[in-house]
């Protein structure tokens, strides 16, 4: 899920390249008509799936990473995240200090997988799920990418509904919460389709205020904060009963009600981090489109953004009542796809390519793998997170075994993926040869 510009502190000399790279790729398939037109709007960008030509890449340097490390730093710290973070204590009646380790562990792991992953997109000038394709094949591989659009039409949804119900609270009513949406919604699909640029530059900076204003967030609600005595507070109160209503943008609404106009700024400010975070995604997701198949390839990026951008606001204003219920619900199903196919991915690497790969073969399906094994593996990962998980609407067999319940799907995925993984694809190369 990586910009060009992402792509672009990549270096020819970190190539790694069986058979020689080609100094320009050609696309995918032929330029359509309907492409052309989309590159004869200006400020429209249209590079679609094809790899970064080495000519367009930049050597990598100090103030490469630097700018790397200040996007995801910035993005870190968005409104979204905060309502990640409040999940513990709200919905999964864990205290403040387990809620507090759970997030610094599960963002350290995931940090780690997610940091490896991103190394292949300079490396290779490809976007990350295009590389699956040398991991798990040309045609298995459009698994990863259907489940990746659905990942991002969820967190587009939920971002959505988390800036248009702040933005209802910040107007005091004036805006409604669909209206707010719909404002939070256009604002990404313009940032997707016109401002990556404009994003990439506004990530360098955006983490100081952002960091100020959870400083002010933290010492403006930190008198509220008691973990000791029993509450005796009530939210029959009508201060805290007209600003609280149990959403996350009353939540935070809260956090700033001793601040007057200032309190109203900051909340602004986090409107407007939401937005940001959630363009990436909504470009993302027009990648992985093009990415099912030639014929999807010749549709403009801008037309599969605009259509994105439409599913998640329809979905957002339809659960804009059930924000905390949908994010406990469909967070763990991003874990358990994500930790198998990063499993196969690793072992693929680690056992059997060791770095070896032609990176001009990427549209080329006789020189990728045929991908039985990683497609088996994948299915099987699956089978240990299902008998493993602990959700609503389903507990599985090892779930239920333990008291008190708990949900073992993203490690039983883990570990069937890894085992079988590795066996499958031996057998593969044996009798298929790639």
């Amino acid at each position: 899920m990586m910009s060009d510009a992402e792509k672009d502190h990549g270096s020819s000399s970190l190539q790694s390249v069986a058979h020689g790279e080609l100094e320009y790729q050609a696309p995918a398939s032929r330029e359509s008509r309907y492409q052309k037109w989309a590159r004869s709007i200006r400020g429209l960008e249209t590079r679609g799936i094809e790899p970064v030509p080495l000519h367009e890449r930049l050597d990598p340097s100090a103030a490469g990473l630097l700018h790397m490390l200040l996007i995801w730093f910035s993005m870190g710290m968005s409104l979204n995240n905060i309502v990640v973070g409040s999940l513990g204590t709200l919905v999964m009646q864990l205290s403040f200090s387990d809620a507090i380790l759970c997030a610094i562990f599960g963002n350290l792991l995931g940090g780690m997988a997610v940091g490896w992953m991103s190394t292949w997109g300079p490396r290779s000038g490809h976007r990350t799920l295009i590389v699956a394709r040398y991991f798990m094949g040309y045609h298995p591989s459009k698994i990863c990418c259907l489940l990746n659009i659905l990942t991002n039409l969820g967190y587009g949804m939920m971002n959505s509904m988390v800036g248009g119900q702040l933005l209802a609270k910040l107007s005091g009513g004036t805006v409604s919460v669909i209206v707010g949406i719909v404002i939070v919604a256009l604002a990404s699909w313009a940032m997707a389709t016109f401002g990556m640029r404009i994003f990439q530059l506004y990530e360098r900076f955006a983490w100081l205020p952002q960091l100020i204003i959870l400083c002010v967030l933290t010492g403006s609600a930190g008198p509220y904060f008691d973990f000791h005595s029993p509450s005796v507070g009530s939210l029959e109160q009508i201060n805290w009963a007209d600003i609280y209503d149990g959403t996350p943008g009353g939540l935070l609404m809260a956090g700033y009600s001793r601040l007057g106009v200032f309190g109203k700024i900051c909340a602004a400010i986090n409107v407007v981090t939401v937005v940001s975070n959630n363009a990436p995604g909504c470009y993302s997701m027009a990648m992985n489109f093009q990415m099912i198949g030639d014929m999807w390839a010749k549709i403009p990026r801008p037309v599969f953004t605009v259509l994105s951008t439409i599913t998640y606001a329809v979905c957002a204003i339809g659960g804009r009542n059930s924000l905390y219920e949908i994010f406990k619900n469909f967070l763990p199903l991003i874990g358990y796809w994500v930790i198998i196919w990063f499993t196969i991915v690793a072992e693929q690497d680690l056992f059997f390519n060791q770095r070896d790969f032609d990176w001009s073969a990427w549209n080329v399906r006789p020189k990728l793998p045929v991908g039985m094994a990683a497609s088996v593996a994948f299915l099987v990962g699956w089978v240990g997170a299902i008998i493993g998980m602990s959700q609503v609407y389903y507990t599985g067999p090892i779930a239920q075994a333990i008291e008190g319940g708990c949900d073992l799907g993203i490690w039983l995925g883990f570990g069937f993926t890894a085992v079988i993984f590795p066996l499958l694809r031996i057998l593969e190369l044996r009798i298929i040869g790639r």
